[in-house]
């Protein structure tokens, strides 16, 4: 069965953080699975329909899991190059245990050059640096000496979630990932993109995509849903828009899609 989630609006500085609370509670008595977060740590445009993260993600979540039971929290995603690998790896167990083991580190590379210069990141080595990051993190979550003691170990396995469509995305995914998210993608080229990534390696990993509605009616977004199931989809991941709009959207997705 697919599991349905939802992308939480992090989009304007005028939102109280409250109206997040309010969708992650809808969303969760709903049955949705999963909620993501955006991140954007210094774009280079005013945060918007471009550039999401106005709360940084991974605190945010630790606000939400703690007003909530069942639902899981991840990053989509999060940009790995501008990090230290070490402390989101602290972070992000941290978060699975105070949480309830209910936390999913999604990664990806990053693609605003300018942002990556504003952090003093470089931007041409970011494939390099995700996939080292990466492995270091994967040492950490599995109890590999990495030089030092790291805590909190794991109780529960902490999924990583490797989102993107370009080779060296799957191929990363392949690689390290649990989860894997493609990003505006039809039931044929989800599905192409699945059988791309299952060629670089026959780890199991749990494969979905992110919808978009943020504009018109639902009966589109739905059938692209269904297209997508059909496809072979595991999860699919649906933004509903401004934090104005996404809750009464988020119900009514759900009846709709539930109801065929």
């Amino acid at each position: 069965m697919v599991e349905l989630q939802v992308v939480l609006p992090d989009e304007s500085a005028t939102m109280p953080p409250e109206r997040l609370v309010e969708l992650a509670i809808a969303a969760e008595d709903l049955g949705y699975g999963t909620a993501w977060l955006p991140d954007h740590l210094l774009p280079p445009g005013e945060f918007g329909s471009t550039y999401g993260g106005v709360y940084e993600p991974l605190v945010t979540i630790g606000y939400l899991a703690a007003r909530t039971s069942r639902i899981r929290f991840g990053t989509s995603v999060l940009v790995l190059p501008m990090r230290s690998p070490y402390v989101v790896a602290k972070q992000a167990a941290t978060l699975h245990r105070l949480s309830g083991e209910r936390v999913v580190l999604g990664i990806g590379a990053g693609w605003a050059k300018a942002e990556f210069a504003a952090v003093e990141a470089v931007f041409e080595e970011r494939g390099r640096r995700t996939d080292e990051s990466l492995a270091i993190i994967r040492d950490l979550f599995e109890g590999r000496d990495r030089g030092g003691v790291f805590e909190p170990k794991l109780r529960a396995p902490l999924p990583l979630m490797i989102g993107g469509t370009t080779v060296p995305a799957l191929r990363r995914a392949a690689r390290y990932g649990d989860e894997w998210q493609g990003l505006g993608l039809d039931g044929a080229g989800f599905a192409a993109a699945v059988a791309r990534l299952r060629s670089f390696g026959d780890r199991p990993i749990k494969v979905g995509t992110r919808l978009d509605w943020s504009a018109g009616d639902p009966e589109p977004v739905v059938a692209a849903a269904r297209e997508l199931v059909d496809a072979g989809a595991e999860t699919l991941a649906v933004s509903f828009g401004d934090e104005q709009t996404a809750l009464d959207r988020i119900t009514r997705f759900h009846d709709l899609f539930t109801a065929g």
